[in-house]
């Protein structure tokens, strides 16, 4: 099968890299790896919650990109 042809006017998708933390907004960290990431803390804090009582053997941290603070979710 033949790939699909990109076009010049079509915006480069930047991915995130996994080694490197994020610099804005506000991400999930589950078992030491970064996750998803979230524009504001409760939202993040939110998902970080539902996926504890999902999974509650996981240690699951929220992190701040702008101070670089994470906080463990108990």
């Amino acid at each position: 099968m033949n790939k699909p042809a990109h076009s010049i006017d079509e915006p480069e998708q930047r991915t995130p890299r996994a080694d490197r933390p994020p610099t804005e907004g506000f991400v999930i960290i589950v078992d030491g790896h970064f996750k998803s990431e979230f524009d504001t803390a409760e939202a993040a804090e939110a998902s970080g919650r539902q996926l504890k009582s999902t999974y509650p053997m996981l240690k699951i941290e929220l992190y701040d990109a702008v101070t670089r603070a994470r906080t463990l979710l108990g």
